[in-house]
């Protein structure tokens, strides 16, 4: 029994030392990757526009309370049709600024998506070509520098968004 528990502990010990482990920064991953760059950029150029216009909305709904402000006559026909213009606006903009968030969220979510998808082919491919035995994400307690391939899967990002190879199902 003693011999048999001596060898277990002796191939655990050996089998620990062939097992490779490699641990991949998310959050940096998420700061750094070309696609999610990208994707930024793509999202604020879709919805800069729409935003500017709430801007430009939110200004004109200003200057009309601060009409408001220096009319006299609380009973006035010009302060009820310029009430009447501030509720009118007010609403509109809550709508717009409701439905541009919402749009947003949809879109950002989306792209995300397919990064989490790009980043999960990026991962499983270094592992393979690395021989890899496990891969750990963060958030983790503790990782050396030593098993970090952080570099190595935003090297496989990189080259994966200038060849737009996930985009079109293939590996680079």
């Amino acid at each position: 029994m003693v011999l048999v528990c001596g060898l277990l502990a002796g191939w655990s010990l050996q089998a620990q030392e062939n097992l490779r482990i490699g641990f991949v920064d998310m959050v940096r991953l998420f700061d750094s990757a070309p696609q999610l760059i990208a994707a930024r950029e793509a999202l604020d150029v879709e919805f800069r526009p729409r935003n500017e216009a709430l801007l430009a909305d939110e200004a004109r709904l200003d200057s009309l309370n601060r009409q408001m402000l220096e009319i006299q006559n609380p009973g006035s026909e010009e302060r009820q049709s310029l009430e009447r213009q501030i509720r009118n606006l007010q609403r509109s903009i809550e709508r717009r600024r409701e439905d541009l968030a919402q749009e947003l969220r949809f879109r950002t979510n989306a792209e995300r998506k397919d990064i989490e998808d790009a980043i999960q082919i990026a991962i499983s491919q270094v592992a393979e070509e690395g021989g890899f035995d496990l891969i750990l994400t963060s958030p983790v307690a503790f990782a050396s520098e030593r098993i970090d391939i952080t570099p190595r899967i935003l090297a496989w990002l990189e080259a994966d968004f200038e060849s737009g190879a996930t985009a079109a199902g293939e590996t680079p």
